[in-house]
């Protein structure tokens, strides 16, 4: 008897090891007023930190999807020619090898910076993204999301 509860906790312990490096997760939230429908051009501000190329990943990606997009420093007196104000934040972490982590962007009123929509990705060692489609995952997330919502608002009228 002792055995069997010693065997099943140990298989538990073990699945439990297992599992807790199998995180994946992915979101978006969008503000009430966001309207993504009428979007066509983003300013990417690039972080002074990002050694990567993530403030491009981003910009390639928004050309891919139709939009007109630009990435360069932030600029203080926040007049940027674009509708929208791109900003990220990316964790990295050590496995045998550098991986991203996570990654969020926001999407924000280009005269303020509010925010109008946030998306994260986030993925442990074993279910790791490399970074393009971390960028593809997170942005897909948000408009997605905004599709949806204007599908439902519809379906409402």
């Amino acid at each position: 008897m002792i055995t069997k509860i010693l065997i099943a906790l140990i298989f538990l312990l073990s699945a439990m090891l297992f599992l807790s490096g199998c995180v994946n997760q992915s979101a978006a939230m969008l503000s009430p007023d966001a309207d993504l429908d009428k979007v066509k051009s983003f300013y990417v501000i690039k972080l002074e930190k990002d050694g990567r190329g993530i403030n491009n990943l981003i910009r390639d990606r928004l050309v891919e999807m139709g939009y007109i997009a630009k990435s360069g420093p932030e600029i203080p007196s926040a007049k940027y020619d674009a509708d929208i104000v791109v900003d990220y934040e990316d964790r990295w972490r050590h496995d045998i090898t550098m991986y991203m982590l996570k990654l969020t962007i926001t999407l924000g009123r280009p005269d303020n910076g509010y925010p109008l929509a946030v998306g994260k990705s986030l993925h442990a060692s074993l279910t790791r993204k490399s970074p393009e489609e971390m960028v593809e995952e997170v942005l897909a997330a948000i408009f997605d999301k905004a599709k949806s919502r204007k599908s439902h608002l519809e379906d409402k009228l």
